[in-house]
Formats: structure tokens, sequence, C-alpha cells
């Protein structure tokens, strides 16, 4: 049976804001509402959705760079949610993130052996002689050179950017990462030799992904399994292979009509799927479904409750009163 590495039950981000001498909170945003997933070890959970939609703080939420405002944070069968500072620093080591933006990601003051060997430094990991072969061997695993250690990261293309930054997070040899928007900031030529590394890194190493992406061609690809987020809520989870095949709440739905076909003519025989309307505001989010002032089926009770995620069969679940008419 596969187990589960990380499993994220209720997880909620609320962002206040404050006003005035004394603080008075004036606004909640909440980016991340009631987010509940599972990742199994060895495996990639893909993360999909509109921008804001809070893709990100979800990532950055699950590994503690932003702490919960509720919610539990399973890890191994810990639940990690409240850990201090101090406890989550042995974590660190088994738990990285990739960040979207190569170029806003490195210290242009730091060399290569320094943005690498700082993940070392501070886990007391190598030093001296041992330090400077481990840099050099992280460098081999992404695709670069011994000489490029010397160097600044201006002397580097995005996508070099990106790798070394790959390679700063598999210094401390982590069990789960997440990859957030890896390959958005790159060339469409550069993006696929980035997500290659990143699957074979993950057969040789053993390394459990939360893909972050809005590119769901690219998802569809190196995902086994694939949560689609609106407005801080999950709407569907399922399998990649069933999720493509068989989407059912109407925002996957429209999502997926949006992918670029690159046959002529199947594009032009395929419905497009239009959204109209604006997305609510989640400082303001509209009672009971999210989606319901741009879903072409919206019924009564869409308005009243939040539809719930409900397992149709096989480990598809959907939050949609359409489908789960009971």
């Amino acid at each position: 049976m596969p187990e589960t590495l990380l499993e994220v039950k209720g997880l909620k981000k609320y962002f206040f804001s404050h006003k005035g001498v004394f603080g008075k909170k004036i606004s909640t945003l909440k980016a991340v509402d009631n987010v509940s997933l599972k990742i199994e070890r060895g495996k990639t959970m893909g993360l999909v959705g509109e921008s804001g939609c809070g893709k990100t703080t979800t990532g950055r939420t699950i590994i503690k760079l932003y702490e919960p405002t509720g919610g539990q944070i399973i890890y191994k069968g810990e639940d990690i949610s409240k850990y201090s500072i101090s406890q989550m620093l042995p974590l660190r080591r088994s738990m990285q993130i990739i960040f979207q933006d190569p170029y806003a990601s490195l210290d242009s003051r730091m060399t290569v052996a320094d943005i690498i060997g700082e993940p070392l430094d501070i886990h007391k990991l190598a030093s001296g002689k041992d330090r400077e072969d481990r840099i050099k061997e992280l460098l081999r695993l992404v695709g670069l050179n011994d000489d490029h250690a010397s160097r600044y990261p201006h002397e580097f293309s995005g996508g070099q950017r990106q790798r070394i930054g790959i390679a700063r997070s598999l210094a401390v040899e982590p069990e789960f990462i997440v990859c957030d928007e890896p390959i958005s900031a790159l060339d469409v030529s550069i993006q696929a030799q980035i997500v290659n590394m990143l699957e074979d890194l993950q057969d040789r190493l053993g390394l459990t992904y939360l893909f972050i992406a809005h590119d769901l061609s690219m998802v569809r690809h190196i995902s086994d399994d694939v949560g689609v987020m609106y407005l801080g809520q999950l709407v569907e989870v399922s399998s990649s292979e069933e999720l493509y095949k068989h989407p059912l709440h109407p925002y996957t739905q429209a999502l997926l009509s949006a992918i670029p076909i690159p046959d002529p003519k199947v594009a032009k025989s395929r419905q497009r799927i239009i959204l109209e309307g604006d997305v609510p505001s989640p400082i303001d989010p509209p009672p009971g479904c999210r989606f319901r002032g741009r879903c072409p089926y919206a019924m009564d009770i869409c308005g009243q409750e939040d539809p719930k995620l409900v397992d149709v069969g096989g480990g598809h679940q959907v939050a949609c009163y359409l489908v789960n008419k009971d």
C-alpha cells in the first residue's frame, strides 16, 4: 500500500489588515480556506488554478514559510502545524522549495558556491574539502559545470539560474520539495528541459513533489495526481489521467478547454468554454459556492452552502452540487 508522506487537513491561511493606533482588524483575506489533500511518497501532486487562487500560498504554508491560521499539516505522521521555528529547523532538511523567479531568488552578491553551500553551512553538513566536493556534485547533478561555482548569478541565463536554485534545494538531501511555478519565467524550450530534469531527479533520489503551475499541459505531463483550486479552495482532486479525461467541475472543464492544441483542425472543432463575470474578492467571498457567479449551471442551493469535496469513485473528488446532487 502506498505510503502517505504528507497529509493536509482543513488548511487555512488568512491575512489580516489592521488600522489605527490599537491595531483594529478591518478585513480578512482568506488566501487558503479549508484545503485538504494527500501526497504519497515518491509521487507528484499538481496544483493548478488561475493566478491569485492561492496555489503559492498553499505551498508556502505547507512547509511553514507562512504560519497556518488553522488546520493540520501532517508530515510523516507528525502534525507540524504548530511547530516553532526551532522545532522546524531539523525538518527544513526534509522539506524544501524551488522558487518561481530564478532572478529574484538568488542573492546577486553571492557566488554560486556560496548560494549552494549556504544550506550545508546552516545545517552543519559539510565543511572544507567535503563542502567543495558536495557543491561540485550538486552542480553536475543539475547539468552545470564545476567552474560555474565561482561565478555570480548575473552571469547565467534564466534556465541556468533555475538549475542553481534546484541545486540549492537538493543540497540538504530533502524528501519533499514544493516546486512553486518553477518554469513559468522560462522560455518554452527551457521549460521542457527543467521538467525532464525534475522527473529524472525524482527517479534517482526518490523525491516527492508538490508541483504548482498554471500550464495545464505541463502539469499533466509531470503529475500523478492533480488538485484544482479556485479562490482559496480545492474544487476537484483526481489522478492526472482521470481529471484530464473526465473533468467534472465546471471550472475544471473551462480550464482544460483553454489548453492550446497544436493541430489547427482539432483546435477549430473544439468548443472553448468562456467564463463570464469577475473573480470574487477573497476578502469578501460570496456565501455558498465561490464559483457560482461565473458558473452557467448555478442553482439556488449553490448560494446557500459551501459544497464539500465528495468522492464520486476511484478517488475522484469534486465540490459541486451539479455532480453531488444527493
